[in-house]
């Protein structure tokens, strides 16, 4: 993903909420959102050409999201994919602190990234960029290509978005797909500057990315009832069909251990 807004405590229909885009190169290769028929205990989009996602939910009630951390003066060309590593907490047996402590004796060897790890009870935030296990505080949060809440306009305003539909506490998954439509541009003066120079500045600065080789593929909408059931839907965009765009729901209770 490269936008993370998400709600913990803030909301009595959905303990935790979350809303999502994922941006990509139009022509990178991608299944959506489905069981895994190798491994159908993962629910989750693919990326065709690393076999890795970028969101996911297994059969036991784990959650793992991830964004890229954008700074091209730390790039390296022949890192491993980020996308392994939602596969590889999603087949995790143990707990999250513990994933969380061999991730960070490799994480080095990655690109950098974002990484939200959930259950029914615990959330936690981990970056490569600075190697700490944080446990998520209650309130409302926003990830996009740097550190949690770091206040880019994107992140500023989702997250401003996302109190104001928690606020009247009817929130439906409606609110946030309109939420995470917004494609309106800040201006040049509140834009980061992460060494991909202006223009490119300019076209990844909405919550919704618009461009002609790049932008907004698909959008997530995510949340835990009190009694535990996730529901989610991912909504993939068309913008070369007749058809907008395509909705896939699912709902599901964690599996007894």
């Amino acid at each position: 993903m490269c936008l993370l807004l998400f709600g913990l405590k803030t909301c009595k229909s959905f303990p935790f909420i979350l809303a999502a885009n994922r941006d990509e190169f139009y022509q990178r290769p991608t299944t959506a959102m489905d069981f895994w028929p190798d491994n159908p205990s993962i629910l989750a989009g693919r990326d065709r050409e690393h076999s890795g996602t970028w969101f996911g939910i297994n059969t036991r009630g784990s959650f793992a999201a991830l964004t890229n951390y954008r700074d091209l003066s730390t790039l390296k060309q022949k890192a491993p994919s980020r996308g392994d590593i939602i596969v590889e907490f999603l087949n995790f047996k143990g707990d999250i602190p513990d994933f969380l402590a061999q991730l960070k004796r490799k994480s080095s060897h990655y690109n950098g990234f974002n990484l939200l790890l959930g259950d029914s009870g615990n959330l936690y935030w981990f970056s490569n960029q600075t190697n700490i296990i944080t446990p998520v505080p209650p309130g409302i949060h926003g990830i996009s290509n740097h550190l949690m809440d770091t206040p880019w306009p994107k992140v500023t305003s989702g997250k401003k978005a996302l109190a104001k539909a928690i606020d009247t506490d009817q929130l439906d998954f409606a609110t946030l797909f309109e939420l995470l439509s917004d494609s309106s541009r800040p201006l040049d003066s509140q834009l980061p500057d992460t060494g991909i120079g202006l223009e490119w500045e300019q076209i990844l600065s909405p919550l919704f990315i618009q461009s002609p080789s790049y932008g907004t593929r698909s959008s997530i909408a995510m949340g835990i009832t009190p009694q535990g059931q996730i529901k989610v839907t991912e909504r993939t965009y068309y913008p070369e069909k007749t058809a907008p765009h395509e909705d896939r729901y699912f709902s599901l209770y964690p599996e007894k251990s």
